[in-house]
């Protein structure tokens, strides 16, 4: 679903062996030259992109104005700079807000983005001495200094901040300290050693310390007020007044109270329609680096959840570029002759991956307690077909998984195999869980406290994936065959969130974004993140597994880190908490009339403010 959102980075280098970046089936290209270029892996020669050539002219009846206008097939909940984690939200956020470090696109590295280069790191790699660019500016011309971060990273470790799924991620900063004779210096303190002590600034946009609390309220608290269990932040009516403010909701869709340090401010947002940000007039920035560059005049996002609608968009011009075209989507635009003239298009692989959440832990009411039984959620995954879906809906451009590592890292754990169809096996440990059809009413059933329970399973997915409908019609035929009833309900994104963080479903159909480091596994798995309504949201975990978590963040040395993140694959490939479906490709297009285009394997693909429209002659 980036559903995607707060999935952290880390500096771990990609072996070379086998990496697939997985640049391929372009089309739209003219020249032989450019074809091959497609076929060229990462690793092979340290590629993590492809590069498109620009076109030699405009074509005529092409666009000519300076507005990209990007496809998305489903509306953020909000732009709240701290309180969602919406997969547009974070895409949006990139043009809108900077952050300290950022993930470089090219590389995969994190790279500087309001630091001015790569923080000092103490001997004890427990304290981060980061300097700001001096000439970085807020919108109003006032310099974004250390108490805007200082600010920033308070309002976010803050108890009553809306954002359960960001706060485990901030748990290892202790404090954030000036540097005396330097009022650009700063130094992140942590409690500990952590494979992602740098990179968890990237997902923390800087805020205006002067517009979201202009009263200075944050000024009185610290951080290790904010960490300390036995603080009551209800009992401080300054700290909850402000609270209050901060998470209102005009903060996430008034363009008012949008602001950021980005190069782009969005303008307008038109509900269920479009999103439209426009280029800041004398940005500060002057645009050396990729996060800096501001191109087309306006990026407008523009929503449409219909395939059918999608294709017309984009065989009319309406649409410059998108990732988020479904598979069956791109694959029938390809067919066209005329789109492939118009548009550079590819599948380019990527860390995100697919899979069926199983609640572990329902309320026994509404939600009955029938995937507590680990045999009854193996024996889902061994109803589910996975090979079928890649086939059929996929058409094989994607790469089953077994574990919520991708592939391409070298953590990955190859020793868990695919749990294979198969419905006989299935049925076998339904008996043995004492799920049986006693009424002969084509459904299994049992006795649980006292009551007769049919094994039916509320299925929920979201409407903005296209693909995800067939899938979930896939799941329930098959499921069927072995007496489980599914009953698939479709949602909007926003539903679909909030009764995922309210553990209120059986089984959900989403996916989760990933990038090219380390995984820091607390934000999906730990105990903790259930219990606060975060992203655990089928009830994984406990002391035990919370404790192996720690070990995979807490060693920095691959060779001592990897073990641990195995050894957890393999506790949740056991518990089957998910059933992991297939690591996707990401659908990529963007119109020829947009020149300086690469296409990435880091999420989101590309970067739209690079895009220029092309300074050539128009063919007549």
């Amino acid at each position: 679903m980036k559903m995607q959102y707060l999935m952290k980075r880390t500096l771990l280098v990609l072996s070379s062996v086998g990496l697939i970046a997985g640049i391929a089936a372009c089309t739209g290209s003219k020249s032989k030259k450019q074809t091959e270029a497609v076929k060229v892996y990462a690793g092979e020669d340290g590629k993590k992109f492809l590069h498109i050539d620009d076109a030699t002219e405009m074509m005529q009846g092409w666009p000519t104005n300076n507005s990209l206008v990007v496809h998305i097939i489903g509306e953020p909940d909000q732009l709240h700079p701290a309180n969602s984690n919406h997969e547009v939200r974070s895409l949006i956020n990139n043009y809108t807000h900077k952050y300290i470090m950022r993930l470089g696109l090219e590389d995969c590295k994190v790279k500087p983005d309001l630091a001015v280069d790569f923080p000092k790191i103490a001997a004890n790699n427990l304290e981060y001495t980061y300097t700001l660019r001096p000439e970085a500016r807020w919108d109003d011309n006032t310099p974004i200094t250390v108490d805007d971060v200082i600010f920033s990273y308070k309002a976010y470790m803050c108890p009553l901040t809306n954002n359960p799924q960001a706060k485990p991620y901030l748990k290892n900063l202790l404090s954030i300290e000036k540097v005396a004779g330097n009022p650009q210096q700063f130094v992140m303190k942590m409690e500990r050693e952590y494979v992602q002590n740098i990179e968890m600034v990237v997902d923390f946009p800087i805020l205006q310390a002067s517009f979201f609390d202009p009263q200075a309220v944050l000024k009185n608290y610290t951080i290790e007020q904010f960490h300390n269990k036995s603080f009551n932040a209800e009992k401080h009516a300054d700290l909850k007044a402000w609270a209050t403010l901060f998470n209102d909701p005009k903060y996430g869709h008034d363009p008012n109270f949008l602001a950021g340090a980005g190069p782009y401010k969005v303008i307008a947002w038109e509900n269920g329609q479009t999103i439209t940000l426009a280029k800041k007039a004398n940005y500060w920035a002057k645009g050396d680096r990729i996060a800096d560059a501001a191109f087309p005049d306006k990026i407008i996002f523009k929503l449409n959840k219909d395939q059918n609608s999608t294709m017309l968009e984009f065989k009319s011009q309406v649409m410059d570029a998108s990732n988020f075209l479904s598979m069956k989507t791109l694959l029938t635009l390809q067919e066209d002759s005329a789109f492939n003239a118009n548009y550079n298009s590819c599948f380019v692989t990527n860390f995100n991956y697919s899979y069926i959440g199983l609640n572990m832990k329902p309320d026994g009411i509404k939600h009955k307690a029938i995937l507590t039984d680990v045999k009854v959620r193996r024996a889902l995954a061994l109803l589910t077909p996975v090979d079928d879906i890649i086939s059929v809906i996929y058409k094989n451009k994607c790469k089953r998984i077994t574990s919520m590592v991708s592939p391409m890292k070298p953590e990955y754990n190859t020793d868990l195999k695919p749990i294979p169809l198969d419905i006989e096996q299935a049925k076998k440990m339904l008996d043995e869980a004492g799920w049986k059809d006693s009424n002969n009413d084509g459904s299994r059933d049992k006795i649980i406290n006292g009551q007769r329970v049919e094994l039916k399973l509320d299925l929920n997915i979201m409407n903005s994936v296209v693909d995800w409908k067939d899938m979930a019609n896939m799941i329930a035929e098959s499921y069927k065959k072995a007496g489980v009833i599914v009953n698939i309900n479709i949602m909007d994104p926003s539903a679909f969130i909030d009764k995922n963080k309210q553990h209120d479903f059986d089984m959900i159909l989403g996916s989760w974004g990933g990038v090219s480091g380390a995984d820091d596994f607390s934000q999906l798995w730990s105990s903790e993140n259930w219990a606060s309504h975060g992203s655990n949201y089928v009830g994984f975990g406990d002391a035990t597994t919370d404790a192996l978590i720690d070990s995979c963040n807490y060693h920095l040395d691959p060779a001592k880190r990897i073990p641990f993140v195995k050894a957890f694959q393999k506790m949740v490939y056991d518990q089957q908490p998910y059933i992991f479906l297939n690591s996707s490709t990401r659908r990529l297009a963007i119109h020829k009339r947009w020149g300086n285009v690469n296409f990435y394997i880091e999420r989101p693909g590309f970067a739209l403010n690079n895009f220029k429209l092309l300074n050539v002659e128009t063919k007549k």
